[in-house]
């Protein structure tokens, strides 16, 4: 099922405590152990293995298991490029490693984003993993984000599908013609692709905001559906960023 049937390839349907809590509380737990991470400095190289360790704990009570975790860490894969190649370029000291001279700050800041990448990734695909796409817009409703924000990330998730299927029939449509992009003589073609692919998109876009206008749209999309959150609740979402606290201060002071 796609994202316009509320459940993304992310989502990861199961029975655990972590997918029972309301969104946003554990937008906020997510959004606050980030925080935690980027401010912990670089050199405590222990620090991120222990929150790596609490994000073990948080799969393992959501019962999402660490192949489907890595899998989903492939996203990084630019910034990971980005990183092996600060400690070629950065200036500074030198250091020999395998017969390759590196600069010493190009290998702390390789390693700070990194770590601090990862770690980030993976609470947002454990996030995405245990709450499905109609969830997180209703805690980031019930978080007070702008309407308007919330409203455009709504109708994005709802219609990238249907953009992605127009996509998939004008390629159909190319390649049944014989058509086969294989160099740069063909870029116009896809040019032009692209261009008729916006127009339809944003002829569609007219379409829908004059029918929703018709059904007595105002500006602001009615509230269904209301999500509180108990204190023990609270409780059980932040335990993972405030023991990052209790970490990141100890980085802090070693």
């Amino acid at each position: 099922m796609g994202a316009v049937g509320g459940t993304h390839r992310l989502y990861r349907h199961a029975h655990s405590p972590v997918h029972a809590l309301p969104p946003h509380t554990k937008l906020a737990a997510v959004l606050a152990f980030v925080v935690v991470v980027v401010s912990t400095p670089r050199t405590a190289m222990w620090a991120f293995a222990l929150y790596a360790v609490l994000l073990a704990l948080v799969a393992r009570h959501a019962r999402v298991p660490a192949a489907f975790v890595l899998r989903r860490l492939l996203i990084e894969v630019p910034f990971v490029a980005f990183a092996v190649l600060m400690p070629f370029v950065a200036e500074g000291e030198r250091v020999d490693v395998l017969g390759l001279s590196l600069s010493v700050n190009g290998l702390w800041g390789a390693w700070n984003v990194l770590a601090k990448g990862t770690l980030g990734v993976a609470a947002s695909v454990l996030l995405a993993a245990t709450t499905e796409l109609r969830e997180l817009l209703l805690g980031l409703q019930r978080l007070r984000l702008p309407p308007l924000l919330v409203q455009i990330a709504s109708f994005m998730i709802r219609y990238g599908d249907v953009i992605t299927d127009e996509m998939r029939r004008m390629r159909i449509a190319r390649e049944s013609r014989g058509f086969e992009a294989r160099g740069v003589r063909h870029w116009g073609v896809l040019a032009k692709s692209a261009g008729a692919l916006f127009i339809r998109s944003y002829e569609r876009g007219e379409r829908v905001h004059l029918a929703m206008v018709s059904r007595g749209y105002a500006g602001s999309m009615p509230v269904i559906d209301e999500v509180t959150a108990s204190r023990a609740q609270w409780t059980r979402a932040l335990a993972l960023p405030l023991s990052a606290v209790v970490v990141c201060v100890l980085g802090w002071a070693l």
